[in-house]
């Protein structure tokens, strides 16, 4: 199928699953079908199964998207505190389609999550609450993964998910393995094996174009890994392409993070000067912390130097940037020694220390805080996932999950362009069950393709106009639609919920923005003269007694350096005094306090 007739499919309002070879054109197709939407004077909600493939697309994550977070299951009680939330009921009742990319990651539970959360919200029992469903991605990629890291109970004491209703039941145990056994192993975990797939019954739009590779004898051999028909001629191929290490300044890709880590520690040793170090803090049972720790993606100590390249590795909730927003360090403000980020996009973006925790039923049981960012010179695999690269350099010796060498292979537009210095048997085979699927997903797409083909060009016009009028567009328009504009004056409206004594944390809140990026503005508003703390946000005033020691703290650093830097004081303090409450401290410091 080609890229115009999936587009043309799409402009009826089909629920589509749109897929193809890397190169065939997935993201294209989309982006001109949300240009066709936006000048219709309709603004789709663009998601992605992960922070890096939301970050290509310009979206957020499905599961920010519609409030589920980092969960594996959603319990009653979850759901209905997700539709009681005004940010998610806003963004899910106002969307009229809905664009899932990379849903190759994506499990079975968490399509089924997406789908009872959208039918709750917007109090519809269609598939996704009557939304249009857009998924896009190739399962020949990357499979879901399931991490066992955000719960400490055993398998046996899980309950099980109804992937009808996508919410749990409390009476059946869910049997889970280790997260490598539940990756690339079995079918059950794929976004299709869900019901919610099943019953939104997406038509299959299988792209057949191809406009990333043009060397043929390349194209054939990625062609044969996906079949699964790998000869030795193919190995020969890439025997071509070996090199023990790849060229200065190319892109280096490997399976495993150890690879990455050891990369990323040497170019930093590059970088001239003392490292800045931020160590993660945390509070609750050992056996819940380490598991926090073991499944955040900021290393316990983080050194940065000005210039490093790092990659932010959580969502933030006021939109600034996404987990696998990438990044050099520009510079370290001299009031919080914190780092700020310059992405690769242009913006510049202050990097705060932001918490992950372990909730039951709303209660904390564990928290860890770190700034929100990793190395970056070298990435793994899996976050190279929907780049194209005119060169890159891989050693796939160590790949242990299905798709993983295709994925890395096909990253690269021709075969010049690829350095190789490892290659095991693994990293050639695709998944036995993706195979299967894959003739069917061929055969519906010729099926559908056959179907609209037969349309006359005014029939099939007058589809794309009454979806449009359905939604609430306006076919022909000629107009885009505007982004909101963001409050200019976002700090009055800090000011305002603060003086109204609400705390930090509901102020965060009701903002949708980290404790962190609310003192941010609560330091501007005591810099700006706005505020004096200690009579405008005597409620927010720290224990007493832990007050005492901080502020000791402050003072023998301030004796020293004639600043109130966070980071000594810190070292002067013991690991249950947070960044946060170290700067709520500091507010009630210093001149106009």
């Amino acid at each position: 199928m080609t890229q115009s007739e999936a587009l043309n499919i799409l402009k009826t309002g089909a629920n589509v699953f749109l897929t193809g070879e890397p190169g065939s054109g997935k993201t294209h197709t989309v982006n001109e079908y949300v240009r066709y939407l936006n000048s219709c004077g309709i603004e789709p909600a663009i998601t992605a199964s992960t922070g890096i493939a939301a970050t290509h697309i310009g979206g957020v994550t499905i599961h920010s998207w519609c409030g589920i977070g980092v969960k594996e299951r959603l319990t009653p009680y979850d759901l209905d505190t997700i539709s009681g939330n005004r940010k998610v009921v806003e963004r899910v009742g106002n969307t009229k389609i809905l664009i899932i990319d990379e849903v190759s990651m994506l499990s079975a539970n968490t399509l089924a999550m997406a789908d009872a959360v959208c039918r709750e919200v917007r109090r519809h029992d269609e598939p996704f609450g009557g939304l249009q469903v857009v998924l896009v991605g190739d399962f020949f990629q990357l499979p879901p993964v399931s991490r066992q890291g955000s719960d400490s109970r055993s398998a046996e004491e899980l309950p099980s998910l109804d992937f009808d209703s996508g919410v749990l039941s409390s009476s059946a145990p869910l049997q889970r393995g280790s997260p490598e056994s539940s990756r690339g192993r079995g079918g059950s975990n794929f976004a299709f094996t869900s019901p919610a797939w099943q019953k939104a019954a997406p038509l299959v739009c299988y792209l057949s174009e191809q406009h990333r590779q043009e060397d043929e004898a390349f194209l054939e051999f990625l062609g044969a890994v996906r079949r699964g028909e790998v000869a030795e001629r193919h190995r020969a191929l890439l025997r071509t392409r070996y090199s023990k290490t790849g060229e200065a300044g190319v892109t280096q890709l490997y399976s495993h993070n150890a690879n990455v880590d050891h990369l990323n520690t040497a170019e930093l040793s590059k970088l001239s000067g003392q490292p800045k170090v931020f160590v993660m803090t945390g509070s609750g049972p050992d056996p819940l912390v380490v598991a926090l720790k073991r499944g955040c993606l900021s290393p316990e100590v983080l050194s940065l130097k000005l210039g490093a390249r790092v990659m932010f590795t959580k969502n933030d909730m006021g939109g600034r940037f996404v987990n696998g927003t990438t990044g050099t360090i520009a510079e370290f403000t001299k009031e919080t020694g914190m780092p700020v980020v310059k992405t690769d996009s242009g913006r510049t973006i202050p990097a705060e220390p932001v918490e992950w925790n372990i909730q039951d039923g709303g209660r904390i049981l564990a928290r860890i805080e770190q700034i929100p960012l990793r190395l970056a010179w070298a990435i793994t695999v899996h976050k190279s996932q929907g780049m194209s690269l005119d060169r890159a350099h891989m050693d796939l010796s160590a790949a242990f999950e299905y798709g993983q060498g295709y994925v890395a292979i096909s990253r690269v537009r021709t075969l010049k362009g690829l350095s190789l210095s490892g290659l095991n048997a693994r990293a050639l085979e695709v998944h036995p069950d993706i195979k299967a699927k894959d003739a069917h997903f061929r055969s519906h797409s010729d099926t559908v393709r056959e179907k609209f083909g037969a349309l006359e060009k005014s029939e099939l016009a007058q589809l794309h106009i009454n979806f449009i009028k359905a939604i609430g567009g306006t076919p022909g328009a000629g107009r885009t639609v505007r982004k909101k504009k963001e409050k200019v004056d976002t700090l009055s409206i800090t000011k305002d919920l603060a003086l109204q004594g609400l705390s930090l944390r509901d102020i965060a809140k009701e903002r949708g923005m980290t404790a962190g990026t609310i003192l941010n503005h609560l330091e501007q508003l005591k810099e700006k003269k706005i505020i004096v703390p200690v009579r405008d946000l005597s409620h927010l005033t720290p224990d007493p007694d832990r007050f005492a020691e901080m502020e000791k703290a402050f003072t023998t650093v301030f004796k020293k350096t004639k600043e109130l830097k966070l980071s000594p004081v810190r070292g002067l303090l013991d690991d249950s005094f947070s960044f946060d409450e170290l700067r709520l401290a500091r507010l009630f410091l210093g001149v106009d306090r």
